[in-house]
Order: structure tokens, then C-alpha cells, then sequence
């Protein structure tokens, strides 16, 4: 019995000595080869779940760090420094300008009018032309005032041709408008509304557009349309600033024009409206759009910077007020408009050709002759005779006016200004 108790402790012991040299190992293994705490557990309660969770938060800040200063870049135009946009509550805003524009167009559309017309159209009809009136709308923004008259920008095919023009405001009431000058070349005209034609609530309603820097703009920041798309009021369509310095044709002078291109949507009525950065400025004046069935987004702007020399010149220009009908100047011809198609077959300058000369009247006694070409007339270019009726329905009879006539010599055609004095009606 001693022999069997004293092999069963001799057992135990041996386990319990085994059991002890395994676990001192496993001790002595850990010291030496630690665990990987990366690959651990961790736990939300765990203070090295909080010092591992540090540097995702620091990665989600840097990230939204870089958007700030991506929107920032995509957002800032014209002369706008980008530290101004430095504080993180400017920076919000301009990231929610980008997809949201009512605080712009609140700002802008006061600005911004419908303009309506009655126009003059000629049609030729088996070498016969006949002329009749029809209806047009356009668009354009409040430029500036002076102490007469409140002065709105547009294009000039928009007043071209026009016989009667009204304006309709942000309030929605209307006036009547004067042109005040024109510029083919450019696309540009200002129109005049009288400010004692104007209501007091009105006046208080509109505000001047302030106008940017066309030169700063980058391709693909943002850009706001607003215009009297169809005629149907103000509309606003938004997209991107597409190209810039796209060449669109070349005028009679050879002055090749460039364009801004946005694929924010410009339409019929459109013309003459503002191209706005974020910051509710203008950059551009829309001016025309490409339109067929295999393109779509190309609409075109004149860059404000191009605009601004000759919208300064135009508000400087006489306002051309209609005179009575008993009052009006008579020139005393017969003409016809000298078309493209007539320009390129004949050689013939762009105006007004002089088809007859009526005895006894001014045009007789200063000199005019059939085959002369007009193409100026107190102070403004004249294309088509719509224009100069239009320009002598402004003029009294018995003033004096200064026109620029092309006359024939040696095969060619030479400018000359002659000094008119209109007759009357009667």
C-alpha cells in the first residue's frame, strides 16, 4: 500500500512541477515576444481605443480641410482675394452657394429687366420689299443713372430696328425706354428710362448691378444666367463657365470677337441679360446661342471687361427722344439696305445705298447722290434704312446733322462726311 501511495504523490508532483515549468515558459515567452496590439481587440471603453481613434478623426478633418479649400478654389473669381474666405463660416457659405444660388439671384434680380418691343421687319418678296411690324423681347440690367435718366445695358439686335421699347422691373411695372447708343460691332446698346417716369416704390425696388472682371474667370466655376427667356419674365439658369477667349466671328473692321461659352441655358429673350459669378457680379452679357439638333450647352456672353469701355461711351451718347410728326427732320430719299448677299456679290460697303434723290430736298442741296452709300448719321452707324428712319424720327427739322456717306471713285469707294440740314414734312 506505501509502494502504490508513494508512486500517486510522486505523480502529482510531477504534474504540479510540469504545470509550473509550463506556465514559467509561457510568462518567459510573452516577455520576450509581445503581442501585436494592432491586431488586438480594442474596445470602445479601452484608452487605446481612444488613442487609435485620434488619427481617423485628424484624416477626417484634413479632408474636410481640402473640400474647403477646394470649394474655395472653385468658387472664387474676379478680384475676390482668397484670404478673405479664410474662417470656417465663410467657407460653409461658399460651399453652399455652389449648389444653392436664391441668396445671389435675391441680390441680383433687382437689378435685371424684360425688355419688349415693337420692331420693323423688311421682306423681300420677288425683288419687292415690304415692311410690317412684329413683336420681340429681350433682356438687359441697370448700369447706372444720371440725374435725368436710369441707363440699362443690352445688345444691340435687341433695339435694333425697334420702333417703340418698354421695360419691365422687378416689381413688375413698366416704362418706356429711348436708345441711347449702339454698337453693332460689339453686340452692345444702353437704353434710357426717364427716373419721372418712374414710381417711388420702384426706385425703391431696383438697385444697380455691380459689375466684375471677366479677365479672372476660370473654367469650370460656376455661372448664373438671368434673363426674359421666351419673353415669358425672368428666368434663371445655372452651370459652369465652359471656355473663355472663344472666338466667334470678326466684325467688317477685321477685330475679331471673343466670347465667354457657359453651358448654363440662354435662350430667345435671354440676349441682353447677366452672366453672374457666385458673388453676384456680372462677368458677361448674353448675347447668343447656338441651337441645332446635335448641340446642346453652348450658350456665349461678352466678357464685361471687353464691355465696359463701350458701355461708358454708349451712357455718354445723346438719348434719341421720337419728335412730333410735324416736327420731324425729312432727308428726302429712297433706299435700300446693302445685305450680305448684295456684299458679297457686288463689293458693295455695308449701309444704305441711295436708290433716288427727291428734287428740292435736303439730301439734293448737300450734295447726296444715287449709288451713294450712307453709313453714319449724327454721330451713329447706320446698316440698314430701318436704323435711319428710326435715327430721323428722332431729329427736328431745320437741325443740322453730320452724315457719313461711301461715294464712288476711280472704281472704289471713299468716306466722306457732309453737313445736312433736314427739311421738314411739309
Amino acid at each position: 500500500m506505501s509502494k502504490k501511495i508513494n508512486k500517486i504523490f510522486g505523480t502529482i508532483c510531477s504534474g504540479i512541477l510540469f504545470g509550473s515549468f509550463a506556465g514559467l515558459m509561457i510568462v518567459v515567452i510573452l516577455y520576450l515576444f509581445p503581442a501585436d496590439a494592432s491586431k488586438s481587440e480594442v474596445h470602445p471603453e479601452d484608452p487605446v481605443a481612444i488613442e487609435q481613434a485620434e488619427p481617423i478623426a485628424d484624416a477626417g478633418n484634413k479632408q474636410d480641410e481640402s473640400r474647403a479649400e477646394e470649394t474655395q478654389t472653385y468658387t472664387t473669381s474676379g478680384e475676390i482675394d482668397a484670404t478673405e474666405t479664410a474662417d470656417n463660416e465663410t467657407e460653409t457659405q461658399q460651399m453652399a452657394v455652389v449648389t444653392d444660388v436664391t441668396k445671389v439671384v435675391d441680390e441680383v434680380m433687382p437689378s435685371v429687366v424684360s425688355i419688349f418691343g415693337v420692331y420693323m421687319t423688311t421682306e423681300d418678296f420677288w425683288g419687292y420689299q415690304f415692311s410690317q411690324e412684329d413683336e420681340g423681347s429681350g433682356s438687359g440690367f441697370i448700369v447706372g443713372e444720371n440725374e435725368e435718366e436710369l441707363l440699362i445695358v443690352t445688345n444691340h439686335h435687341v433695339v435694333a430696328d425697334s420702333t417703340s421699347l418698354s421695360v419691365q422691373f422687378v416689381d413688375e411695372e413698366t416704362c418706356y425706354a429711348q436708345v441711347k447708343g449702339t454698337d453693332a460691332d460689339s453686340d452692345l446698346a444702353v437704353i434710357a428710362v426717364n427716373l419721372k417716369d418712374l414710381k417711388d416704390s420702384t426706385k425703391k425696388a431696383i438697385r444697380i448691378a455691380t459689375l466684375g472682371n471677366s479677365d479672372n474667370l476660370k473654367v469650370g466655376e460656376p455661372a448664373i444666367a438671368i434673363g426674359n427667356a421666351l419673353g415669358y419674365g425672368q428666368s434663371v439658369t445655372t452651370g459652369v463657365i465652359s471656355a473663355v477667349n472663344r472666338q466667334d466671328s470678326v466684325n467688317e473692321n477685321g477685330e475679331s470677337l471673343f466670347l465667354i461659352q457657359t453651358d448654363a441655358a440662354i435662350n430667345p429673350g435671354n440676349s441682353g441679360g447677366a452672366l453672374l459669378n457666385v458673388y453676384g457680379e456680372v462677368v458677361g452679357i448674353n448675347s447668343s446661342k447656338i441651337a441645332g439638333s446635335m448641340i446642346e450647352g453652348m450658350g456665349y456672353a461678352i466678357p464685361i471687361s471687353t464691355a465696359k469701355p463701350i458701355i461708358e461711351e454708349l451712357m455718354s451718347k445723346k438719348t434719341r427722344v421720337p419728335v412730333e410728326e410735324a416736327k420731324k427732320g425729312y432727308l428726302g430719299i429712297s433706299g435700300i439696305n446693302v445685305t450680305d448677299e448684295v456684299h458679297d456679290l457686288y463689293g458693295l460697303p455695308y449701309g444704305v445705298y441711295i436708290a433716288q434723290v427727291y428734287d428740292g430736298t435736303a439730301a439734293q442741296k448737300a450734295g447726296l447722290k444715287k449709288g451713294d452709300i450712307i453709313t453714319y448719321f449724327d454721330g451713329e452707324s447706320v446698316e440698314t434704312m430701318e436704323e435711319l428712319s428710326a435715327l430721323l424720327d428722332c431729329s427736328q427739322a431745320k437741325s443740322t446733322v453730320q452724315i457719313g456717306v461711301m461715294v464712288t471713285t476711280d472704281g472704289g469707294y471713299e468716306e466722306r462726311m457732309i453737313e445736312v440740314i433736314l427739311g421738314g414734312r411739309n
